[in-house]
């Protein structure tokens, strides 16, 4: 997919952060915009910011996470175009803690959002795409730590690697419908996921936290880059899209030294946390 001038596009979480700059990056491409986020409000400026670029088709509150919003809205979109050319599956959540200190309804929280919201997108989406066979492209947001076992991000990490292997058997599958589909593995990205996020096993939870946000704003790593990356991945048709530097790092690091990408990642972890 050369050209994205004219095509439909849709992405998921697009109120804020990486499927915000996602959503602006596809229109300043000349693509058509759909839309949806669990809070419809925060739409409405990306909604203007498009209609200034390319063309906003509609926007949306939907809820990922439940396969009757999911089929709901896929119906409203079916209404008003056969299928999508580009399906952004990026809507997702943050959550820190253990496999000791997450909680039942923490895993539950956490699938819900950043697994099945895909699986889900997948779902009433792709089927379409194939039926139309004019082929498209699949983006799904994974992460760095969705190849990559760090400490202290059990459900978080279960989720990314979950999306990364059905990216890949996606991949495999839809190539015979000329749908490629990509991985994207942001890494340290500066956005309001870690001051969302939800934290388990920790004493001094804001404190925690403030490190956290506190060290992602010093690394100031922008959606905007991670959007530029998904620009590429689809005209090129790139199956796994690290971002930025520490992403390709443990990409490269931990195929070629599994153990010591796990010890250093811990180490990291700590540091961070100090």
């Amino acid at each position: 997919m050369r050209e994205l001038s004219g095509k439909v596009a849709l992405v998921t979480g697009a109120g804020s952060g990486i499927g915000r700059a996602i959503a602006l990056a596809l229109a300043r491409q000349g693509s058509q915009l759909i839309l949806c986020d669990i809070n419809a409000e925060a739409l409405e400026p990306v909604r203007r910011e498009i209609d200034g670029l390319s063309r906003c088709i509609m926007t949306e509150h939907a809820d990922v996470a439940s396969i009757d919003a999911m089929r709901a809205f896929a119906d409203k979109v079916h209404a008003a175009v056969p299928a999508v050319d580009i399906l952004v599956n990026n809507a997702g959540v943050g959550l820190m803690g253990t496999i000791l200190s997450t909680r039942y309804e923490d895993w539950q929280w956490i699938l819900g959002i950043n697994l099945w919201g895909v699986i889900h997108g997948c779902h009433v989406f792709v089927p379409k795409m194939a039926e139309r066979g004019t082929g498209g492209h699949v983006v799904n947001v994974s992460s760095m730590l969705g190849y990559m076992p760090s400490p202290d991000v059990a459900g978080y990490s279960t989720a990314k690697f979950g999306v990364f292997g059905l990216s890949m058997c996606m991949r495999s599958e839809l190539c015979d419908h000329k749908i490629g589909v990509s991985a994207i593995c942001p890494g340290v990205i500066n956005t309001n996921i870690t001051r969302n996020a939800r934290i388990r096993g920790h004493e001094n939870v804001d404190e925690t936290r403030d490190k956290v946000v506190s060290f992602y704003g010093r690394r100031n790593f922008g959606p905007e880059r991670v959007a530029r990356a998904v620009v590429k991945a689809i005209k090129r048709n790139k199956a796994i899209v690290p971002v930025s530097p520490e992403a390709w790092f443990g990409y490269w690091f931990n195929r070629a030294w599994p153990a010591g990408n796990r010890a250093f990642w811990r180490w990291t972890t700590k540091t961070i946390q100090k």
